[in-house]
């Protein structure tokens, strides 16, 4: 899976509508282009693509009274909210996918029902926990890596990594369940990390497409 295209998919969805710009500026403020492959260019290519395969309606605006350039507006559609979930999902339940779509999801959690994320998470875990069992069929992690030469290594850094994942993992459960966060049908103010259009970001990395 892709983090670019959750991630663009949800940055819309947040704003109901938005320009290229805005999304950028977004996944720009959330840090995404230091955890993620979402540089400029690729999320004006993903825009465009998506509008494309249908899961973004694009919507031409015209050009404003100050005489700036027309720009294109994108909106999500019914089969763009039904990839964006269905995205969503895979990602938090998954545990072999790579980090950047891992903490994309994260990011998006709340759009779901507390009780459905934690199902999900715990579907994580029992999955970790299968590929921890197989893995540790032919390598003991406790006799140390060097029974299978510096070879060994490879396997310790992957028990390893699945345990800490595993850990983590169990320690997001135990907040949701504790109450942390607001989700989906709680009501509430959940957190929104969205810039107003015009607003200043502070984390902007000022690149040109």
């Amino acid at each position: 899976m892709s983090a670019i295209r959750l991630l663009v998919l949800g940055a819309v969805r947040q704003h109901g509508r938005a320009h290229g710009y805005q999304v950028r500026n977004d996944l720009e403020y959330w840090g995404a282009h230091e955890w993620s492959n979402t540089k400029p260019g690729s999320i004006y290519h993903a825009l465009k693509q998506m509008a494309k395969q249908g899961v973004l309606h694009a919507h031409e605006v015209a050009p404003s009274v100050a005489g700036g350039p027309p720009r294109t507006e994108y909106e999500v559609t019914d089969a763009g909210r039904e990839e964006y979930f269905r995205l969503l999902r895979e990602a938090l339940a998954a545990y072999d996918q790579k980090t950047d779509v891992l903490s994309a999801a994260i990011g998006f959690m709340v759009d779901l029902p507390r009780e459905e994320v934690l199902a999900l998470l715990r579907e994580r875990l029992a999955k970790l926990a299968g590929w921890r069992s197989a893995v540790t069929e032919y390598y003991t992690p406790e006799g140390g890596p060097q029974a299978l030469g510096h070879i060994g290594e490879i396997m310790h850094m992957w028990v390893h990594s699945g345990d800490a994942e595993a850990e983590w993992t169990r320690g997001l459960i135990a907040r949701i369940e504790g109450g942390a966060y607001s989700f989906a049908g709680e009501g509430g103010e959940p957190f929104v990390g969205v810039l107003a259009d015009g607003q200043e970001n502070p984390y902007a990395t000022g690149q040109d497409v």
